[in-house]
């Protein structure tokens, strides 16, 4: 049976755990030695492509990008055809889309694993990537508490998700009626967080916090709505004086790309709390662990 990553609670905690250990893993099995992956990407992206058909090389596969013109989800065929037919070919089917229910159908009817490589709900190999990256700091991250600014998204739901499965406590500083859904909240707090919190006050959402994040306050497609949403999440830039209330050793994430001096100013993105690049390069080994580890387990082989 097939082990899908549409979300980061896709998961149990403890399998989630032994992800994170193949992500450091330094010799990865080839576990897709002669096989294919087909990366279907709706919305273009840099580190997403490059970092995903990379994994895909070092588990010893060979990565086949697919532009939507090429597949066509719902318009020359369905999403279950389309994952019907590429399954006959690849071992692993990974999909950056706009509607997360894409994936859902698609991971219904085939028996490899498909992948969320980010959908308007969830980007769990993101969420992946910043949990590398904050165990890599602070070592062990239960007790720690992640501090997000700006406008809750898909990314923040999936890393909130990621973190409240560690232990670590989850506060959101966002505006109003760009907040987490209460739904959203009790779900961190059945995964494990300790503290849930929603604040529109950015300063004392960080206050204290060992992680500061944020992201671009217009995701792609939402260029139009810029000029609207810049005066409202104004007061939530991250800056120095922001990242002062966190703690003493906090460190700053972005997913990137970054709107410098919009969500976040140079002075933070490129000083010395500032992890983003790691984090970037983490998004490598967040990938290949993840695939590696859902190949073996849909074999029974976890």
């Amino acid at each position: 049976m097939a082990r899908h990553l549409l979300e980061v609670d896709d998961l149990t905690p403890d399998e989630l755990t032994r992800v994170l250990a193949r992500c450091t893993d330094p010799s990865p099995a080839r576990v897709l030695a002669g096989r294919g992956a087909a990366l279907i990407f709706e919305k273009p992206s840099n580190r997403t492509r490059n970092s995903t058909e990379m994994a895909v090389v070092a588990l010893g596969g060979h990565p086949i990008y697919l532009r939507p013109e090429e597949v066509d989800i719902d318009g020359r065929e369905s999403a279950e055809d389309v994952a019907r037919t590429l399954s006959l070919y690849h071992s692993v089917i990974a999909a950056r889309v706009f509607d997360h229910e894409v994936l859902e159908r698609m991971a219904s009817v085939v028996d490899v694993p498909v992948v969320n490589l980010l959908s308007n709900l969830s980007h769990p190999l993101q969420a992946i990537a910043d949990l590398l990256t904050i165990r890599s700091e602070f070592g062990e991250v239960a007790g720690r508490t992640l501090a997000w600014v700006g406008d809750y998204s898909n990314v923040a739901r999936s890393l909130a998700i990621a973190a409240a499965m560690s232990g670590m406590s989850v506060r959101f500083g966002c505006p109003d009626q760009y907040q987490a859904p209460a739904a959203d909240l009790e779900l961190f707090s059945s995964h494990g967080a300790p503290d849930v919190a929603s604040i529109h006050d950015p300063a004392a959402a960080v206050d204290g916090a060992d992680v500061v994040v944020t992201d671009a306050w217009y995701s792609m497609g939402q260029e139009a709505e810029a000029v609207r949403r810049r005066p409202i999440f104004e007061p939530y830039r991250v800056d120095s004086a922001l990242m002062a209330r966190a703690a003493d050793d906090a460190i700053f994430l972005h997913c990137l790309p970054a709107h410098r001096g919009e969500e976040v100013t140079d002075e933070v993105l490129d000083g010395p709390r500032s992890r983003a690049w790691p984090e970037a390069a983490n998004r490598l080994h967040a990938a290949r662990g993840a695939i590696s580890w859902l190949v073996e387990a849909s074999l029974g082989e976890p």
